[in-house]
C-alpha cells in the first residue's frame, strides 16, 4: 500500500477504527448513504463564495479557501467534532510540511449558524505524527480491528457491514 495517508483517514481515525480499516482497504459503503449525500449537498449549497473543493496531491480536499489564508472545512453537525478538528489540524499540517505556513482554519456549521477556529501547535504536529504511525499500522492489517458499538453506528454507511 501508498504511503499516503488522506484527511479523510485522519478524521476516521477519530470516528471510528474499523470505519478507517474499511476505508483504507478500499470497501466503501459511502456512495448510498443518505447522510453521506445529505453533507454533500449541504456543502454543495453553503458558502458559495471562494474557491471550493481545493484538492492538494489527492491527499487533503479543503472545502474552500477564504482571503487571509484562511480554510475552512463544512460539516453538518458537531456530532464528531474532535475528528473534524483533528481533519483540519491535518491539512495545516499538512500545508506546512510542503512550505506553505501561517495559516487559520475554520469549521463551518452551516445549519447550526457557527464556526469554530482551529489552530495548529507543536504538540499538535507530534500527535499528528504519532497519528500517521497509527493508520501506517493499519494499512498493514489483514482484518478490520474488533467491532466496538457505538453512538454513531446507526449513521454510519458501513452500519449493515459492521451488524453482519
Amino acid at each position: 500500500m501508498e504511503e499516503r495517508i488522506t484527511g479523510v483517514m485522519v478524521y476516521y481515525y477519530f470516528v471510528c477504527s474499523r470505519k478507517l480499516w474499511y476505508f483504507i482497504h478500499e470497501i466503501s459503503m459511502e456512495a448510498e448513504n443518505e447522510n453521506v449525500m445529505l453533507g454533500k449537498l449541504l456543502d454543495e449549497n453553503s458558502y458559495q463564495r471562494g474557491d471550493k473543493h481545493i484538492n492538494i496531491d489527492n491527499v487533503i480536499n479543503i472545502d474552500f479557501i477564504k482571503e487571509h489564508k484562511e480554510l475552512h472545512e463544512v460539516k453538518k453537525s458537531r456530532a464528531i467534532e474532535e475528528a473534524g478538528i483533528w481533519q483540519v489540524k491535518y491539512y495545516l499540517y499538512y500545508l506546512k510540511q510542503r512550505g506553505v505556513d501561517g495559516l487559520k482554519a475554520k469549521i463551518d456549521y452551516p445549519l447550526l449558524k457557527k464556526n469554530l477556529l482551529v489552530e495548529l501547535s507543536q504538540e499538535d504536529e507530534e500527535q499528528i505524527e504519532r497519528i500517521m504511525c497509527d493508520i501506517n499500522a493499519m494499512k498493514e492489517q489483514v482484518l478490520p480491528p474488533e467491532f466496538t458499538q457505538k453512538k454513531i453506528c446507526a449513521k454510519c454507511a458501513y452500519h449493515d457491514l459492521c451488524f453482519i
